[in-house]
């Protein structure tokens, strides 16, 4: 229920903000650029206060983590993942992860694109 409850604030609050910080002129998604850094500034700070000084239960952490920064944006939890990486000084496979999610993300979105049109004329 946290994380359904979280979700639902953080799609809103991404709406929300997106069409707040792109401006009507640019063709460059600056709404979006917006919501993944300010969700992957969000996500290190907060799992850094949850996990140490200040720790919460793990299902409030859950609620917020993959609730609302979830809701929010999913490029959050790609960063904290590629940075906990590097943090285990798993250089490698940070970049690994980084390069081949970017460049498979955006091959599977051609293919999505490329089958609808297929499908679909």
């Amino acid at each position: 229920m946290h994380i359904a409850a979280g979700g639902a604030v953080g799609a809103v609050t991404r709406y929300l903000l997106q069409g707040i910080v792109q401006p009507r002129e640019s063709v460059f998604p600056w709404g979006t650029w917006f919501v993944n850094v300010t969700g992957c500034l969000l996500i290190g700070f907060l799992m850094a206060v949850f996990t140490g000084p200040y720790a919460i239960r793990p299902e409030y952490r859950v609620g917020i983590i993959a609730g609302v920064l979830g809701g929010y944006t999913t490029f959050s939890s790609f960063s904290w993942e590629a940075v906990q990486l590097i943090e285990q000084r798993q250089h490698s496979l940070a970049l690994l992860y980084v390069g081949t999610s970017a460049v498979a993300g955006m091959c599977a979105t051609l293919l999505g694109v490329r089958l609808s049109q297929w499908l679909f004329g």
